[in-house]
Formats: C-alpha cells, sequence, structure tokens
C-alpha cells in the first residue's frame, strides 16, 4: 500500500501509519495539476477539501483502492463513480461532530440572546437593553434534520437545555433514542422552534431549503446551516427574515465561500447587513480537538482495512 496524501493532516496520522507499516507520500501543498500527474503511482489517496476527487481524475489513478478523507461527507469525493471502480470510500464522520454540535449550539445561544448585536453596538458607545432582551431556549422544540453523527451529537449536547429534540431523516428509521425521537417532517414544521440541519450534500438535496420548504413551517424559526452551503437558498432565506417567519439565522458554510466570489453574489450584502444573522468561515467542525480526531480516527480505519487484508 502506497498513499498520496494531499491536504493537511495531523501528524498522528502519519505516526499510525509509520507503526503499521504503510508507505505514504505526505504532500500537502501539492496542486491538483501536479497530483495528476503521479497519481497513477499510487495504491490509496488522502484528501480534505482541497479539490474535486471527479471521474476524471480517478480514471487517472487506474490501481487506486480506496480514497480517505479527513473530514466528514464524501461530497467532493464521486462516490458513485469510486465505487464502480472498486474503491475503497473513507470518510471521518466520527471525529468533528463534537465540535459541530457545540459551534452550532454557540451560533443559536448568540441569536436568541443578541450577543453579536450586543459586543458591537457596546464598541459603538451605545447602551440598549431592551432592544437586546433574549429568548430562553428552555421549552422549545429543536428539530434536527438529518441523524448521523453530527445530529446525534448535537442532540446529545442539547440534554441539558430542557429542550424537546426531534429529528428526521429520510434514510433512517427507528432511530429514536434517549435524546431526541424520530418524527415525520410534517411534524417537523408544526412543532419546530429552531431548526439544525445535517444532512449531506447530494443531487438531492441541492437548493433544498427554498421558498416553498420554509412555507411549510407553522411557526416562526430560528435557522441553522452547518451543513454544506449548496443545500441553502439564501435569497430564500433573507425573504423568510423579512415576512418573520425565521427570527434569526446563522450559517457556518454558504453555497459560494472564500472571497472574493463570496463578495460578488447578488445576496452578499443583504446578507451581511442583518443583526440576526451571525456568520462563521466554515469553521464548525475545524477546533484544534477535531484535527487530531479526525486523522487519527481515519488512520484507524485505513489501517484495520489493511490488517484485514
Amino acid at each position: 500500500m502506497n498513499i498520496l496524501i494531499v491536504d493537511d493532516i495531523h501528524q498522528v496520522l502519519l505516526e499510525k501509519f509509520d507503526k503499521a507499516g504503510i508507505s505514504y507520500n505526505y504532500q500537502p501543498d501539492i496542486t491538483r495539476a501536479v497530483a495528476e500527474k503521479v497519481i497513477n503511482q499510487y495504491d490509496g489517496l488522502i484528501i480534505r477539501s482541497k479539490f474535486q476527487i471527479d471521474q476524471a481524475f480517478i480514471d487517472l489513478a487506474p490501481h487506486l483502492k480506496l480514497i480517505g478523507r479527513s473530514g466528514a461527507g464524501m461530497d467532493n469525493i464521486d462516490e458513485d463513480y469510486a465505487l464502480s471502480k472498486g474503491i475503497k470510500l473513507f470518510p471521518a464522520n466520527e471525529g468533528n461532530c463534537d465540535a459541530v454540535g457545540e459551534h452550532m449550539i454557540g451560533m443559536l445561544l448568540s441569536l436568541m440572546n443578541n450577543l453579536n448585536r450586543g459586543n458591537m453596538e457596546i464598541r459603538q458607545a451605545l447602551w440598549r437593553r431592551e432592544e437586546n432582551r433574549g429568548y430562553e431556549l428552555k421549552g422549545r422544540t429543536v428539530a434536527l434534520i438529518g441523524y448521523g453523527h453530527n445530529g446525534q451529537a448535537m442532540a446529545k449536547k442539547l440534554s441539558g437545555f430542557d429542550v424537546k429534540v426531534i429529528a428526521y431523516d429520510k434514510y433512517k428509521t427507528g432511530f429514536s433514542d434517549q435524546y431526541a425521537t424520530e418524527v415525520s417532517m410534517e411534524e417537523v414544521v408544526k412543532q419546530a422552534d429552531v431548526v439544525s440541519f445535517h444532512i449531506p450534500l447530494t443531487r438531492e438535496t441541492k437548493g433544498l431549503i427554498d421558498e416553498e420548504y420554509l412555507l411549510h413551517f407553522r411557526k416562526p424559526i430560528f435557522f441553522l446551516m452547518g451543513a454544506r452551503g449548496g443545500i441553502v437558498n439564501v435569497p430564500a432565506v433573507l425573504k423568510a427574515l423579512d415576512s418573520g417567519k425565521i427570527l434569526g439565522a446563522a450559517f457556518d458554510v454558504l453555497p459560494i465561500e472564500k472571497f472574493p466570489a463570496l463578495g460578488e453574489q447578488d445576496w452578499y450584502q443583504d446578507l451581511i447587513s442583518r443583526d440576526n444573522v451571525i456568520l462563521s468561515p466554515h469553521v464548525a467542525g475545524w477546533t484544534f480537538e477535531s484535527y487530531f480526531k479526525l486523522s487519527a480516527i481515519l488512520a484507524d480505519k485505513i489501517i484495520s482495512d489493511f490488517n484485514t487484508k
């Protein structure tokens, strides 16, 4: 086994590979163009989010047996095509689910208590108590869309807030546990005070959250997007904020990320002008701890598969 590593990875993965006798070439600064020229020499590939592993790239790798992603989800990899070529896929979803859960709850509490706005106003010599009166989370219903590792971690962390946690997952049934109750989407739109998304970006979920989707919610909601930016139509969220359908929105991910491309979007200025919107730069799952855990978990999965051969 000889593995090409094309992204920044915690040292623990390299140490585990060394101990297991797995050969690797650690090239965190490699470009796609260079990787395309050498991938035919490797049996494995490890990536985070540097570039798309699409059909064209896979076709350049006739010996490829595995692709590992030091992150949650495989949306930058053409899963179906890779699997059709007999390539095993190893995500590390378990490695950053705690980070995501904590981050999204932090964003929710900031929205509900106007922490971002209050902080900025005080810095501008404004002392507005009534205008920054907040809402309590206790007693509300939090709906999780998707109940994989991230959804489950968030449900567990919400358990101390005296909230009702419900969850909808189109691809799972019978998953109710001590932290969340499985419900239909019909129940989500009836009950939810807070909606948090924990689903992958697929052909089916791309652009899922549009005006029609948001129209069905019966109560004003707090909206949390920490999954993938391509799932949401931002203008639809802005319209729901205008109508009061959404009380506040938190985005850790956006359909377009990084500058200058983000700043060129028609909706960008509207989005950042609102004090009931809070943004972070796709870091919900990217803590000092998750950096270690993602690499350690991925290494263990690959080594376990290697040792079964």
